[in-house]
Protein backbone atom coordinates (compact mmCIF):
# COMPACT_ATOMS: atom_id res chain seq x y z
CA UNK A 1 0.00 0.00 0.00
CA UNK A 2 1.57 3.64 -0.83
CA UNK A 3 2.15 5.20 2.62
CA UNK A 4 0.93 8.47 3.53
CA UNK A 5 4.38 10.19 4.97
CA UNK A 6 5.58 12.66 2.86
CA UNK A 7 8.47 11.70 0.69
CA UNK A 8 12.11 12.35 2.34
CA UNK A 9 14.02 15.07 0.66
CA UNK A 10 17.50 13.65 -0.53
CA UNK A 11 20.20 15.12 1.16
CA UNK A 12 22.15 15.27 -2.40
CA UNK A 13 20.91 18.49 -3.66
CA UNK A 14 21.79 20.49 -1.09
CA UNK A 15 25.23 19.55 -1.12
CA UNK A 16 25.28 20.46 -4.78
CA UNK A 17 23.78 23.90 -3.94
CA UNK A 18 27.02 23.82 -1.06
CA UNK A 19 29.60 23.12 -3.43
CA UNK A 20 28.10 25.61 -5.94
CA UNK A 21 28.61 28.28 -3.16
CA UNK A 22 31.66 27.37 -2.25
CA UNK A 23 33.13 27.28 -6.01
CA UNK A 24 30.97 30.53 -6.44
CA UNK A 25 32.98 32.19 -3.25
CA UNK A 26 36.29 30.42 -4.52
CA UNK A 27 35.97 32.38 -7.83
CA UNK A 28 34.70 35.68 -6.58
CA UNK A 29 37.72 35.91 -4.09
CA UNK A 30 40.09 34.82 -7.10
CA UNK A 31 38.54 37.69 -9.07
CA UNK A 32 38.92 40.02 -6.61
CA UNK A 33 42.98 39.26 -5.71
CA UNK A 34 43.81 39.33 -9.40
CA UNK A 35 45.63 42.63 -10.27
CA UNK A 36 43.07 45.28 -12.04
CA UNK A 37 45.43 45.65 -14.57
CA UNK A 38 45.30 41.80 -16.00
CA UNK A 39 41.83 42.78 -18.05
CA UNK A 40 41.96 46.43 -18.30
CA UNK A 41 45.05 47.12 -21.24
CA UNK A 42 46.99 50.62 -20.97
CA UNK A 43 45.44 53.25 -22.53
CA UNK A 44 47.40 54.35 -25.71
CA UNK A 45 49.02 57.64 -25.94
CA UNK A 46 48.34 60.23 -28.11
CA UNK A 47 45.54 62.07 -25.92
CA UNK A 48 47.82 64.74 -25.04
CA UNK A 49 51.32 65.90 -26.76
CA UNK A 50 52.79 65.23 -22.85
CA UNK A 51 52.24 61.42 -22.86
CA UNK A 52 54.31 61.40 -26.46
CA UNK A 53 56.52 63.26 -25.58
CA UNK A 54 57.35 61.11 -21.96
CA UNK A 55 57.26 58.18 -25.01
CA UNK A 56 60.14 60.41 -26.82
CA UNK A 57 62.36 61.04 -23.80
CA UNK A 58 62.82 57.22 -23.65
CA UNK A 59 62.86 55.80 -26.88
CA UNK A 60 63.69 58.43 -29.74
CA UNK A 61 67.24 56.83 -31.10
CA UNK A 62 68.51 60.10 -32.18
CA UNK A 63 68.29 61.36 -28.78
CA UNK A 64 69.67 58.37 -27.72
CA UNK A 65 72.94 58.44 -29.73
CA UNK A 66 73.71 62.17 -28.70
CA UNK A 67 73.44 60.62 -24.98
CA UNK A 68 75.95 58.37 -25.90
CA UNK A 69 78.05 60.52 -28.16
CA UNK A 70 77.96 63.17 -24.70
CA UNK A 71 78.77 59.81 -22.24
CA UNK A 72 81.93 59.31 -24.71
CA UNK A 73 82.59 63.24 -25.00
CA UNK A 74 82.80 62.68 -21.18
CA UNK A 75 85.68 59.90 -20.60
CA UNK A 76 87.82 62.32 -22.84
CA UNK A 77 88.14 64.65 -20.28
CA UNK A 78 90.46 62.39 -17.72
CA UNK A 79 92.81 61.30 -20.62
CA UNK A 80 93.60 64.77 -22.09
CA UNK A 81 95.23 65.60 -19.15
CA UNK A 82 96.90 62.58 -18.00
CA UNK A 83 100.68 62.08 -18.49
CA UNK A 84 102.05 60.32 -21.20
CA UNK A 85 102.53 56.24 -20.39
CA UNK A 86 105.98 56.00 -18.81
CA UNK A 87 108.80 53.89 -21.19
CA UNK A 88 110.66 51.02 -20.00
CA UNK A 89 113.92 49.61 -22.01
CA UNK A 90 116.08 46.80 -21.24
CA UNK A 91 119.35 46.59 -22.67
CA UNK A 92 121.74 43.43 -22.62
CA UNK A 93 125.88 44.48 -23.11
CA UNK A 94 128.35 41.95 -24.25
CA UNK A 95 126.23 39.10 -24.97
CA UNK A 96 128.56 36.75 -26.41
CA UNK A 97 130.44 37.20 -23.18
CA UNK A 98 133.31 38.01 -25.75
CA UNK A 99 135.33 40.18 -22.73
CA UNK A 100 134.82 36.61 -20.36
CA UNK A 101 135.51 34.14 -23.04
CA UNK A 102 132.00 32.57 -22.75
CA UNK A 103 128.93 31.64 -24.98
CA UNK A 104 126.13 33.72 -26.64
CA UNK A 105 123.44 33.59 -23.80
CA UNK A 106 120.38 36.35 -23.38
CA UNK A 107 119.84 35.94 -19.58
CA UNK A 108 120.34 38.93 -17.90
CA UNK A 109 122.21 37.43 -15.26
CA UNK A 110 124.73 35.65 -17.67
CA UNK A 111 125.55 38.32 -19.98
CA UNK A 112 128.18 41.46 -19.79
CA UNK A 113 125.50 43.85 -18.22
CA UNK A 114 122.04 44.49 -17.95
CA UNK A 115 121.01 48.10 -18.19
CA UNK A 116 117.12 48.97 -17.49
CA UNK A 117 115.76 52.39 -17.85
CA UNK A 118 112.56 54.30 -17.03
CA UNK A 119 111.71 57.37 -18.56
CA UNK A 120 109.03 59.36 -18.35
CA UNK A 121 107.75 62.86 -20.25
CA UNK A 122 106.62 65.42 -18.75
CA UNK A 123 104.79 68.17 -21.47
CA UNK A 124 105.40 71.39 -21.83
CA UNK A 125 104.06 74.48 -18.80
CA UNK A 126 99.94 74.72 -19.47
CA UNK A 127 99.54 72.19 -21.91
CA UNK A 128 98.21 69.46 -19.96
CA UNK A 129 95.92 71.49 -18.69
CA UNK A 130 94.82 73.34 -21.60
CA UNK A 131 94.07 69.89 -23.10
CA UNK A 132 91.85 68.77 -20.40
CA UNK A 133 89.96 72.11 -20.19
CA UNK A 134 89.33 71.57 -24.02
CA UNK A 135 87.91 68.13 -23.43
CA UNK A 136 85.69 69.36 -20.87
CA UNK A 137 84.78 72.09 -23.34
CA UNK A 138 83.75 69.65 -25.80
CA UNK A 139 81.91 67.45 -23.13
CA UNK A 140 79.80 70.95 -22.04
CA UNK A 141 79.20 70.97 -25.96
CA UNK A 142 78.16 67.29 -26.46
CA UNK A 143 75.99 67.51 -23.27
CA UNK A 144 74.13 70.48 -24.44
CA UNK A 145 73.42 68.99 -28.03
CA UNK A 146 71.51 66.49 -26.40
CA UNK A 147 69.23 69.35 -25.14
CA UNK A 148 69.36 70.91 -28.76
CA UNK A 149 68.34 67.38 -29.82
CA UNK A 150 65.58 67.09 -27.36
CA UNK A 151 64.41 70.33 -28.19
CA UNK A 152 64.28 69.60 -31.83
CA UNK A 153 62.30 66.04 -31.37
CA UNK A 154 60.17 67.83 -28.47
CA UNK A 155 59.16 70.18 -31.58
CA UNK A 156 58.81 67.88 -33.94
CA UNK A 157 56.17 66.01 -31.66
CA UNK A 158 54.08 68.79 -30.79
CA UNK A 159 53.86 69.76 -34.54
CA UNK A 160 52.80 66.49 -35.19
CA UNK A 161 50.47 66.87 -32.45
CA UNK A 162 48.61 69.63 -33.36
CA UNK A 163 48.69 68.07 -37.19
CA UNK A 164 46.70 65.26 -35.08
CA UNK A 165 44.27 67.28 -33.80
CA UNK A 166 43.89 69.77 -37.00
CA UNK A 167 42.64 66.49 -38.66
CA UNK A 168 40.53 65.13 -36.00
CA UNK A 169 39.20 68.58 -36.06
CA UNK A 170 38.29 68.74 -39.36
CA UNK A 171 36.96 64.95 -39.48
CA UNK A 172 34.15 65.74 -36.78
CA UNK A 173 33.04 68.84 -38.86
CA UNK A 174 33.26 67.52 -41.66
CA UNK A 175 31.23 64.50 -40.84
CA UNK A 176 28.57 66.99 -39.42
CA UNK A 177 28.69 68.97 -42.70
CA UNK A 178 27.97 65.48 -44.50
CA UNK A 179 24.82 65.40 -41.88
CA UNK A 180 23.70 68.47 -43.05
CA UNK A 181 24.05 67.60 -46.52
CA UNK A 182 21.52 64.83 -45.89
CA UNK A 183 18.83 66.81 -44.09
CA UNK A 184 19.27 69.19 -47.45
CA UNK A 185 18.94 66.36 -49.95
CA UNK A 186 15.87 65.42 -47.81
CA UNK A 187 14.23 68.66 -48.43
CA UNK A 188 15.28 69.01 -51.73
CA UNK A 189 13.66 65.23 -52.01
CA UNK A 190 11.01 66.53 -50.64
CA UNK A 191 9.98 70.11 -52.20
CA UNK A 192 10.76 68.30 -55.58
CA UNK A 193 8.20 66.15 -54.83
CA UNK A 194 5.73 68.66 -53.77
CA UNK A 195 7.05 70.38 -57.30
CA UNK A 196 8.33 73.16 -55.45
CA UNK A 197 11.25 72.84 -57.00
CA UNK A 198 13.21 71.59 -59.69
CA UNK A 199 15.57 68.35 -60.36
CA UNK A 200 18.41 70.26 -60.93
CA UNK A 201 18.55 70.88 -56.81
CA UNK A 202 18.29 67.06 -55.50
CA UNK A 203 21.25 66.51 -58.20
CA UNK A 204 23.41 69.20 -56.85
CA UNK A 205 22.75 68.09 -53.14
CA UNK A 206 23.44 64.44 -54.09
CA UNK A 207 27.04 65.94 -55.50
CA UNK A 208 27.81 68.21 -52.43
CA UNK A 209 26.91 64.83 -50.04
CA UNK A 210 29.29 62.95 -52.38
CA UNK A 211 32.10 65.04 -52.35
CA UNK A 212 31.91 65.64 -48.11
CA UNK A 213 32.11 61.86 -48.16
CA UNK A 214 35.36 62.30 -50.83
CA UNK A 215 36.79 64.49 -48.39
CA UNK A 216 36.09 62.69 -45.64
CA UNK A 217 37.45 59.10 -46.95
CA UNK A 218 40.95 61.87 -47.81
CA UNK A 219 40.98 62.89 -44.49
CA UNK A 220 40.66 59.77 -43.16
CA UNK A 221 44.09 58.63 -44.92
CA UNK A 222 46.14 61.67 -43.71
CA UNK A 223 44.92 60.72 -39.73
CA UNK A 224 46.28 57.57 -40.36
CA UNK A 225 49.53 58.91 -42.21
CA UNK A 226 50.06 61.66 -39.29
CA UNK A 227 49.77 59.05 -37.01
CA UNK A 228 52.35 56.70 -38.76
CA UNK A 229 54.52 60.15 -38.29
CA UNK A 230 54.06 60.43 -34.64
CA UNK A 231 54.80 56.78 -34.02
CA UNK A 232 58.04 57.22 -35.87
CA UNK A 233 58.93 59.69 -33.57
CA UNK A 234 58.07 58.05 -30.60
CA UNK A 235 59.78 54.82 -32.13
CA UNK A 236 56.32 52.79 -32.16
CA UNK A 237 54.91 50.69 -35.09
CA UNK A 238 53.79 53.05 -37.44
CA UNK A 239 50.18 51.67 -37.26
CA UNK A 240 50.15 51.34 -33.52
CA UNK A 241 46.91 52.73 -32.04
CA UNK A 242 46.84 56.35 -30.80
CA UNK A 243 44.37 57.72 -28.58
CA UNK A 244 41.91 60.46 -30.09
CA UNK A 245 43.12 63.80 -29.03
CA UNK A 246 41.64 65.90 -26.48
CA UNK A 247 40.22 69.51 -27.45
CA UNK A 248 42.44 72.44 -28.12
CA UNK A 249 43.14 74.70 -25.22
CA UNK A 250 42.46 78.04 -26.35
CA UNK A 251 45.54 79.89 -27.77
CA UNK A 252 48.27 81.65 -25.30
CA UNK A 253 48.12 85.85 -24.83
CA UNK A 254 50.81 87.35 -25.86
CA UNK A 255 49.81 90.98 -24.21
CA UNK A 256 51.57 90.06 -21.24
CA UNK A 257 54.80 88.78 -23.09
CA UNK A 258 57.16 91.33 -23.55
CA UNK A 259 59.27 90.79 -26.82
CA UNK A 260 62.57 91.86 -25.46
CA UNK A 261 62.69 89.86 -22.55
CA UNK A 262 61.83 86.68 -24.81
CA UNK A 263 65.09 87.97 -26.85
CA UNK A 264 67.12 87.92 -23.55
CA UNK A 265 65.92 84.73 -22.76
CA UNK A 266 66.46 82.83 -26.18
CA UNK A 267 70.42 84.49 -25.91
CA UNK A 268 71.00 83.62 -22.23
CA UNK A 269 68.96 79.72 -22.15
CA UNK A 270 69.40 78.63 -25.48
CA UNK A 271 70.95 74.96 -25.96
CA UNK A 272 72.54 75.63 -29.44
CA UNK A 273 74.05 78.83 -28.24
CA UNK A 274 75.21 77.65 -25.23
CA UNK A 275 76.43 74.72 -27.29
CA UNK A 276 78.44 77.33 -29.75
CA UNK A 277 79.83 79.21 -26.37
CA UNK A 278 81.12 75.85 -25.52
CA UNK A 279 82.68 75.30 -28.93
CA UNK A 280 83.95 78.72 -28.70
CA UNK A 281 86.30 78.09 -25.25
CA UNK A 282 86.95 74.72 -26.66
CA UNK A 283 88.70 76.51 -29.27
CA UNK A 284 90.09 79.08 -27.06
CA UNK A 285 91.88 76.33 -24.66
CA UNK A 286 92.78 74.13 -27.47
CA UNK A 287 94.83 77.38 -29.00
CA UNK A 288 96.38 77.27 -25.17
CA UNK A 289 97.60 73.79 -26.43
CA UNK A 290 98.96 74.98 -29.28
CA UNK A 291 100.67 77.96 -27.29
CA UNK A 292 102.22 75.81 -24.93
CA UNK A 293 104.37 74.20 -27.84
CA UNK A 294 106.99 77.39 -27.74
CA UNK A 295 108.22 75.59 -24.51
CA UNK A 296 110.14 72.87 -24.42
CA UNK A 297 108.85 69.15 -22.73
CA UNK A 298 111.73 67.23 -21.09
CA UNK A 299 111.63 63.57 -20.15
CA UNK A 300 113.72 62.01 -16.81
CA UNK A 301 114.91 58.63 -16.79
CA UNK A 302 116.27 56.62 -13.97
CA UNK A 303 119.01 53.31 -15.32
CA UNK A 304 119.89 50.92 -12.99
CA UNK A 305 122.97 48.58 -14.10
CA UNK A 306 123.03 45.22 -13.54
CA UNK A 307 126.84 42.92 -13.95
CA UNK A 308 126.05 39.59 -13.38
CA UNK A 309 123.73 39.17 -10.08
CA UNK A 310 124.10 42.65 -8.65
CA UNK A 311 123.29 46.04 -9.20
CA UNK A 312 126.57 48.21 -9.97
CA UNK A 313 125.79 51.12 -10.85
CA UNK A 314 122.56 53.50 -11.17
CA UNK A 315 122.40 56.40 -14.17
CA UNK A 316 120.12 59.54 -14.28
CA UNK A 317 119.01 60.97 -17.36
CA UNK A 318 117.49 64.38 -18.54
CA UNK A 319 115.94 64.88 -21.97
CA UNK A 320 114.42 68.21 -23.60
CA UNK A 321 113.13 68.87 -26.68
CA UNK A 322 114.10 72.11 -27.99
CA UNK A 323 111.75 73.86 -30.22
CA UNK A 324 113.10 75.08 -33.51
CA UNK A 325 110.33 73.85 -36.01
CA UNK A 326 109.61 77.91 -36.05
CA UNK A 327 107.43 78.03 -39.35
CA UNK A 328 105.44 74.37 -38.56
CA UNK A 329 104.76 76.04 -35.37
CA UNK A 330 103.45 79.55 -36.16
CA UNK A 331 101.02 77.78 -38.71
CA UNK A 332 99.58 75.53 -36.00
CA UNK A 333 99.08 79.23 -33.92
CA UNK A 334 97.51 80.68 -36.91
CA UNK A 335 95.55 77.42 -38.04
CA UNK A 336 94.13 77.22 -33.72
CA UNK A 337 93.33 81.56 -34.24
CA UNK A 338 91.20 80.90 -37.09
CA UNK A 339 89.44 77.59 -35.07
CA UNK A 340 89.00 80.72 -32.72
CA UNK A 341 87.61 83.32 -34.98
CA UNK A 342 85.24 80.50 -36.78
CA UNK A 343 83.53 79.37 -33.39
CA UNK A 344 83.00 83.25 -32.75
CA UNK A 345 81.32 83.99 -36.12
CA UNK A 346 79.50 81.08 -36.23
CA UNK A 347 78.10 81.89 -32.36
CA UNK A 348 77.04 85.27 -34.05
CA UNK A 349 75.42 84.40 -37.20
CA UNK A 350 73.31 81.19 -35.52
CA UNK A 351 72.13 84.09 -32.72
CA UNK A 352 71.16 86.77 -35.35
CA UNK A 353 69.20 83.70 -37.03
CA UNK A 354 68.00 83.01 -33.84
CA UNK A 355 66.49 86.24 -32.94
CA UNK A 356 65.26 86.88 -36.34
CA UNK A 357 63.09 83.13 -36.60
CA UNK A 358 61.72 84.41 -32.87
CA UNK A 359 60.57 87.77 -34.42
CA UNK A 360 58.56 86.16 -37.38
CA UNK A 361 57.41 83.42 -34.69
CA UNK A 362 56.11 85.74 -32.51
CA UNK A 363 54.63 88.10 -35.42
CA UNK A 364 53.07 84.89 -36.52
CA UNK A 365 51.79 83.86 -33.44
CA UNK A 366 50.31 87.48 -32.56
CA UNK A 367 48.48 87.20 -35.90
CA UNK A 368 46.91 83.63 -35.57
CA UNK A 369 45.63 84.94 -32.35
CA UNK A 370 43.67 87.71 -33.50
CA UNK A 371 42.24 85.74 -36.24
CA UNK A 372 41.08 83.71 -34.28
CA UNK A 373 39.49 85.61 -31.99
CA UNK A 374 37.36 87.59 -34.96
CA UNK A 375 36.56 84.22 -36.59
CA UNK A 376 34.90 83.22 -32.90
CA UNK A 377 33.16 86.06 -31.49
CA UNK A 378 32.02 87.39 -35.40
CA UNK A 379 32.85 85.37 -38.22
CA UNK A 380 31.53 82.06 -37.45
CA UNK A 381 28.27 83.49 -35.91
CA UNK A 382 27.16 85.15 -38.58
CA UNK A 383 27.96 82.58 -40.75
CA UNK A 384 25.70 79.65 -38.99
CA UNK A 385 23.23 82.38 -38.59
CA UNK A 386 23.13 82.91 -42.25
CA UNK A 387 23.02 79.37 -43.08
CA UNK A 388 19.97 78.58 -40.76
CA UNK A 389 18.68 81.64 -42.29
CA UNK A 390 18.84 80.36 -45.68
CA UNK A 391 17.43 76.55 -44.59
CA UNK A 392 14.47 78.18 -43.31
CA UNK A 393 13.91 80.44 -46.37
CA UNK A 394 14.98 77.54 -49.14
CA UNK A 395 11.96 75.45 -47.03
CA UNK A 396 9.33 77.98 -47.37
CA UNK A 397 10.42 78.49 -50.68
CA UNK A 398 12.00 82.80 -50.68
CA UNK A 399 15.54 81.89 -51.46
CA UNK A 400 17.05 79.04 -54.18
CA UNK A 401 19.16 76.23 -53.34
CA UNK A 402 22.60 78.26 -54.40
CA UNK A 403 21.88 80.42 -51.64
CA UNK A 404 22.15 77.56 -49.20
CA UNK A 405 24.94 76.18 -50.72
CA UNK A 406 26.72 79.30 -50.32
CA UNK A 407 25.62 79.68 -46.83
CA UNK A 408 26.63 76.01 -46.27
CA UNK A 409 30.12 77.04 -47.95
CA UNK A 410 30.81 80.28 -45.57
CA UNK A 411 30.16 78.00 -42.27
CA UNK A 412 32.45 75.21 -43.47
CA UNK A 413 35.21 77.96 -44.84
CA UNK A 414 35.17 79.31 -41.30
CA UNK A 415 35.60 76.13 -39.09
CA UNK A 416 38.17 75.20 -41.19
CA UNK A 417 39.80 78.38 -41.12
CA UNK A 418 39.37 78.28 -36.91
CA UNK A 419 40.77 74.87 -36.72
CA UNK A 420 43.72 75.64 -39.11
CA UNK A 421 44.76 78.78 -37.03
CA UNK A 422 44.78 76.96 -33.57
CA UNK A 423 47.22 74.72 -35.64
CA UNK A 424 49.29 77.01 -36.83
CA UNK A 425 49.35 78.83 -33.83
CA UNK A 426 50.76 75.59 -31.85
CA UNK A 427 53.16 74.80 -34.35
CA UNK A 428 54.54 77.84 -33.91
CA UNK A 429 54.82 78.10 -30.52
CA UNK A 430 56.04 74.73 -30.15
CA UNK A 431 59.13 76.71 -32.53
CA UNK A 432 59.29 79.16 -30.10
CA UNK A 433 59.79 76.72 -27.19
CA UNK A 434 62.74 75.01 -29.12
CA UNK A 435 64.58 78.50 -29.59
CA UNK A 436 63.72 79.26 -25.64
CA UNK A 437 65.17 75.50 -24.35
CA UNK A 438 61.98 75.40 -22.45
CA UNK A 439 58.38 75.81 -22.34
CA UNK A 440 56.15 79.00 -22.24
Amino acid sequence: MPSNDPPRRSALPARLVDAHTICAGCALALLICLPSHASDGAAPPGATVESLLVLARDRHPELRAMQFEADAAAQRVGPAGALPDPMFQTELRDVTNEMTGGSLNLLPARVGSTRYQLRQTFPSWGRREARRDAAQAGADEAALRVRSTWNDVAMRIKTAHARWQQVHGTLAQTRALLALANRLESVAQARYSSGQAAQQDVIRAQVERTAIATEIALLEAEAGATRARINGLVARPADAPLAEPTAASSLPVLASIDAAALRQRVLERSPQLAADVARVRAAERGKDAVWANRYPEFTVGIAPVQTRKRVSEWELMFEINIPLQQDSRRADEREALAMVSAAQARREANANELLAQLGELLAGLEAARQVESLTRTSLLPQSELSLQAALAGYENGKVDFATVLEAQGQVRKAQLNLIRTHADARTRLAEIERLLGEDL
